[in-house]
Order: C-alpha cells, then structure tokens, then sequence
C-alpha cells in the first residue's frame, strides 16, 4: 500500500472517530427533562383571595407538598406552583366550579411564606368568610354531584336534635345545650346518589370560662336519617387559647372548618377536606368514607408566623 493512501485512510478513520466521539459526547451531556411534579391541591381562603397548599396527589394518595418547608424546597415550590398566571381548577360541591388564578406570592415575607394572592372566577361559588374552596390541577372525576348548600329547615332541626344529644352525652349544661350556635352546616352530595352528607362545625358555652367544640360529618342511615359518620368534641377552657381569650374563637380559630369535597383516588366517594386555623398557622384534615365511616386519611400544618 503507497504510504498516501494509508495517510488518507488514517485520517479518514481520525475524523470518524472524532465524529463519533463528539456525538456521544453530547448523548452523554444532554440532560434529562425534569419529573412533572404531582397534581396539587391547595385551600382557597380570605373570600377567593388567598391559595394555601394542603397536599399533592400521588398515586391515590396525600403526599406533603413542600410549601412548608426550609427556604429551599419553599423556593421550589413557589417556582413551580405559584408563577404569576399560573391557573387551577376551582373545585365547590366537589365538582369544577370556575377557576383560580395566581396573581403573586412572596416566600421571604414573614408570614405569608407559603400564600399567593390570587382572582376567583365562578359563576356559582360565593366564597366568603366561613364559605371557602379547593383548588387543584388534578383530573377532577365525576363523583361528587356538585351539589353544596344551605340544609332545608328539616335537615337543620334533625341535625341539630343529633348536635344537642351530643353536647348532653359529653356534660355540657342543659341551658348550654339549648343554645347552640354555629359556624356552618353544610350539606354535600359526596357520591352523588341524591343522600345529602352534612358537614357541620357547632359550639357553645357552658360557662364564660368554657367553649365546647363540635366537628361531625353526618350521613343518611338506611332507615333515611342521620348520624354522625365522624364527629370531634373539645372543651376549650382560656389556658388552651394562646391570647388566653375565648372570644378569639368567635372567628373560627380552634374549630374544623369545611373546605370542600374531591376525589382524588379513584374511588365512589369524594374526601372531605377542612381546615382548622390557629394563632400560628393552618392545619389541614382530609377524611375518605371507609366501610360506612369517615376516617381521617391526612393532617397536615402550614407555619406562618410566631403570634
């Protein structure tokens, strides 16, 4: 072989293996794209005005989202979930009921951390004061029937007979016992079959240094009348209330609060969320109808600030 030929095929054979070499270069460099986060759902609170998130959704179940965490994973958070024009879907009576958009948020403010301010659109869903919502990216499923709404006046005075033998059962004086008050009932349609859930949170004073606090939900037995399917007592006395006044409790504060009803694991039935707030920040509860009963599924905590 003359010496030019092997010359050109060496440097055929150089320029192939550079070739080559530079592809996998780049095969090796290109990076991965990054793992879609888990749907999220999140309370919509302060009249449709504020978004606080509850959890994320994976594989049927409540994973903590992060959004109460170090700076960090918070600063991650706010990245993915609240970029400014960011939508979700706005979920009332456990079906799409409008939408929600992010409008900012703040992770280095000192109490709003996890929060974003954002506009509520919804031709049905009037959110105001104790009447709250969800928010979610998720697939929402057709289960609950979307209905929510005030009880008829048969439904409250059943409803109440069950709150006043409740109250009695736990001690709570007689006079008491007659004056129940509430900071809402609602009635749902969890698995749309025409059977209203209520959802109720009712309290009362047995003396001016004792709040008594009743959470339940109620469903329709099969003789068609209520009991409770899950139900919360606690006396409240002022050295559990860190103002050390009552009165605070006016607002809501110390009492399971509804949000709203969705499905999100792919059963029959939509879970139902609440919220409890307290001086330092907001607790969360899911509840899944299991074997006839509500069972608490999921707690989580957003701290905000030291009050």
């Amino acid at each position: 072989m003359k010496k030019t030929s092997f010359v050109r095929i060496l440097s055929c054979c150089l320029i192939l293996l550079i070739i080559v070499s530079a592809v996998f270069a780049q095969r090796r460099n290109k990076t991965k794209p990054a793992a879609k986060p888990n749907p999220i759902v999140l309370a919509v609170l302060n009249d449709g005005q504020t978004l606080e998130p509850i959890a994320q959704i994976d594989k049927g179940k409540l994973v903590p989202t992060g959004g109460e965490g170090e700076p960090k994973s918070l600063m991650s958070f706010v990245n993915t979930f609240y970029k400014p024009k960011t939508n979700y879907s706005l979920i009332f009576g456990g079906k799409l009921n409008g939408t929600v958009t992010v409008k900012s948020s703040d992770p280095k403010s000192e109490c709003a951390k996890n929060l974003a301010t954002i506009t509520t659109q919804s031709a049905k869903a009037k959110l105001k004061g104790f009447v709250m919502g969800l928010a979610t990216n998720a697939r929402t499923q057709a289960t609950a029937s979307g209905v929510r709404r005030l009880p008829t006046y048969a439904e409250r005075s059943e409803i109440e007979s069950l709150v006043r033998a409740e109250f009695a059962k736990q001690g709570v004086s007689e006079n008491a016992v007659k004056n129940i008050k509430y900071y809402n009932l609602t009635a749902l349609d969890v698995d749309n079959d025409g059977k209203a859930e209520m959802v109720g949170s009712f309290w009362t004073e047995n003396s001016a240094k004792e709040r008594n606090l009743l959470f339940f939900i109620a469903d329709k037995d099969g003789n068609g009348k209520y009991k409770f399917g899950y139900s919360k007592y606690e006396k409240v006395t002022p050295d559990k209330v860190m103002s050390g006044e009552l009165k605070d409790l006016d607002d809501g504060l110390g009492n399971e609060l509804l949000l709203d009803a969705l499905e999100y694991n792919g059963d029959t039935t939509a879970e139902i969320f609440t919220i409890s707030k307290a001086f330092e920040g907001n607790n969360f509860s899911v509840y899944s109808r299991q074997d006839g009963k509500w069972t608490k599924v999921f707690e989580g905590y957003n701290y905000h600030c030291a009050y």
